[in-house]
Parts: structure tokens; sequence; C-alpha cells
């Protein structure tokens, strides 16, 4: 029995779900997201819950049950309150700042690194060491966050790259002499 997929996901006001068979269709104040979920698993809203359950007792159909459920409370938060991640920049001369929509980086190569957003996410540069970004899909803003920071991540000698806030770096000692 699944301890995640056997909670109700609530649905607050000003929120509305469309189930069409296996897709669900989610609105609310900061846009609109639809899924589709697995054969597996079905879902059942009632009143201002959605359910969803198992349609079989197979080890694939009790992983999809949990896992369906998280995407759809994701879903669900990300419509009303939405996600935000935000990256730090480390190092001499590593900053970030706005052209326009686009996001333009310093970071130690021989050229600014520029890095259109895709739809549905927003840049925001509250400090120059510091990028937030903010969306209603959360898959979207961790890929995201995930591609910026591969450009180039934290080394483990001086700590310098592109790293999440609060991320812990495993430094290594230097040389000896």
């Amino acid at each position: 029995m699944s301890r995640i997929g056997k909670n109700p996901v609530a649905v607050p006001a000003g929120v509305s779900v469309t189930i069409e068979g296996q897709s669900v269709t989610v609105k609310g104040p900061k846009g609109e997201l639809a899924w589709t979920l697995a054969e597996e698993v079905e879902i059942t809203q009632d009143g201002q819950e959605l359910k969803i359950s198992v349609r079989s007792d197979t080890a694939r159909a009790r992983s999809m049950w949990g896992l369906s459920r998280s995407l759809v409370n994701n879903m669900v938060v990300g419509v009303t309150k939405g996600f935000e991640q935000t990256l730090e920049l480390v190092g001499v001369g590593y900053r970030a700042a706005l052209k326009g929509q686009s996001l333009s980086m310093q970071l130690g190569f021989s050229h600014d690194v520029d890095i259109p957003p895709p739809p549905g996410i927003s840049f925001v540069v509250p400090k120059q060491t510091e990028v937030k970004i903010n969306g209603i899909d959360k898959q979207l803003v961790g890929e995201t966050a995930a591609r910026i920071r591969r450009i180039r991540p934290p080394e483990p000698y001086k700590g310098k790259g592109v790293r999440y806030a609060g991320e812990q770096v495993r430094r290594k000692e230097g040389k000896k002499k």
C-alpha cells in the first residue's frame, strides 16, 4: 500500500480540475497544466479532493500510484503558488544580468553565456550573484536550474561555479609542500 498514493489531493478554491479518461487538466490563477496518467491508476474527483487508486495490484501499478499522486499534487501547487529555484554564482567576476527576457552570465569564459527562458519559465536577478528561476511546472523549473548549473558546476578546490542555494560543496585539500 502506497503511503503517498492513498492521501487525497486537496483542490483549493479558484482551481478547476478536468478529468477526461486518463488525462488531467488543472487550471488556476497562474496558468494551466495537463498530464496523462498511467493506465494502471485511475483518478476520481470527490468534491474538493482528488483521489487516485490502482486498478490492479501489480508492482508497476503500485509504483505509478504514488508517482501519479505526487505529479497531480505538484500541478495543483504549481497553478496556485508556483515553484522557484535559486542559484548562486560563486567566483571572482562571476555575475548574472537580464537582457530582455534572457539570462546573461559571466562565468569566467571568454564570452558571456546567454540563456533564453523556456516557455513558462521566467528569470529574476535580485543580486548579481543570485538567479531565481520561477514557473508553474516543477519539473521544468528544476530542469532549467540543472542546465544552468551544468554550464559551470562548482569545482572542489576553490568552490567556484554555479550552485543551488544552500548547496554544500565538498572541498578537497590543495597541493602539499
